[in-house]
């Protein structure tokens, strides 16, 4: 069985392969991300995904099956949920059980005691999606200083401030705060993002200093014991915010998918042993909440003609991994995440073709990486090293 020196986790953030089993239990029964976009533009243009097997796990418009894939198959969560968190901490081994909260409005006492530590009223309180609430309130935030604060599908409190009217430091003061007072019930929720932007109505821009404040994961993950076994474990984008810091050597931010592709890039010519692990988080929050299937077509597109900037820069031992955590159909009701299966890509020069058939849990990947570096297995998961 063949052992690698590195091993690079790539998470296409909400790229769902169709329903999963207990999607009606979620409200997502007939969704299908990647299959409900290739219809809306006609057939997808990714040749690259297309080569390494991304149609052999499911036919996708556009792509065609490829006569020698890698391994590719399909994976099942069995956490109870379909959010972000609850996603990556599957794919490190741990299985969530009592689901983060999710608020269309957060009650009056969190508010009142937002309103108490930070000397500033609190406007906005609802779903939003981020660039609407600030065509919204942003002219008053300005006006008033008053914070915005809203929601989404996810487990989260996002507070937005003009960085000219609430300074950084005490933006992340506030969230801070936040973050303190909401880890447990009745609030239990997963993240709070702080969203500074600049700017004038009319034309407000986000900031890239948003900063993400997440629960430390409930139990022990494979990032933790490689890091104890003195390997290197390599954080691109929010990797480092979604389990806040734990079991990360080094974290490095993106700004979007392209740039998370630069960061990839640069990694690959990198000399070092354990795992990089990156999100792109751009077809969630641009396209996949927004519902725009044709914005996340050309983003699927754009990512796909990247690759082979990756591909060419694989050493021997090299391992890739392509993968997603949760769906976001863009053509379902509402603007909520997806209960989808994932797909999983498993590329390595030399490697064989193999279908690794629907993997029981996301934490496969967890005991696969485990099993590599001879740390830990999770107690969730099974490892398919030895079939590619």
């Amino acid at each position: 069985m063949k052992k690698f020196k590195r091993i690079f986790l790539v998470v296409m953030d909400s790229v769902g392969i169709g329903e999963a089993p207990d999607a009606e239990q979620f409200g997502d029964k007939g969704a299908d991300t990647l299959g409900h976009i290739a219809r809306e533009h006609n057939g997808l243009n990714m040749p690259n995904m297309g080569k390494l097997g991304l149609s052999n796990i499911k036919p996708i418009q556009g792509i065609d099956v490829s006569d020698a894939p890698s391994a590719y198959g399909r994976m099942e969560e069995i956490s109870a949920g379909k959010d972000t968190m609850t996603g990556h901490w599957e794919i490190m081994g741990l299985h969530i059980e009592t689901p983060f909260r999710v608020f269309e409005k957060f009650p009056d006492d969190l508010i009142h005691r937002l309103e108490e530590f930070s000397g500033r009223k609190v406007i906005g309180n609802k779903p939003a999606s981020g660039t609407e609430i600030l065509d919204e309130l942003g002219e008053e935030h300005v006006n008033t200083g008053a914070l915005i604060v809203y929601t989404s599908a996810d487990s989260v409190l996002q507070i937005a401030a003009h960085e000219d009217i609430v300074p950084i430091d005490e933006l992340y003061r506030i969230c801070e705060y936040a973050r303190e007072i909401t880890r447990e019930d009745p609030y239990m929720l997963g993240r709070i993002i702080a969203r500074p932007f600049i700017g004038t109505p009319g034309a407000w821009v986000r900031t890239a200093n948003r900063h993400d404040y997440a629960l430390k994961p409930f139990g022990k993950t494979v990032m933790n014991t490689l890091e104890e076994d003195g390997k290197d474990v390599i954080a691109l984008g929010k990797i480092s915010d979604i389990y806040d810091g734990e079991g990360v050597t080094k974290a490095i931010r993106t700004k979007s998918n392209m740039d998370g592709m630069d960061k990839l890039v640069d990694s690959l010519e990198e000399d070092f042993e354990g795992l990089c692990f990156l999100n792109l988080v751009d077809f969630d929050a641009l396209f996949g909440h927004r519902r725009d299937p044709e914005g996340y077509a050309v983003a699927l597109e754009e990512y796909d003609a990247r690759l082979p900037e990756v591909m060419e820069r694989l050493r021997e031992d090299d391992l890739l991994i392509i993968t997603a955590d949760h769906g976001n159909d863009p053509v379902h009701a509402g603007t909520d995440h997806t209960r989808e299966y994932v797909p999983l890509i498993v590329h390595h020069n030399g490697g064989k073709s193999a279908d690794l058939g629907i993997r029981g849990t996301f934490a496969d990947i967890g005991a696969t990486v485990a099993e590599n570096f001879d740390v830990a297995a999770p107690s969730n998961g099974k490892s398919f090293l030895n079939e590619i």
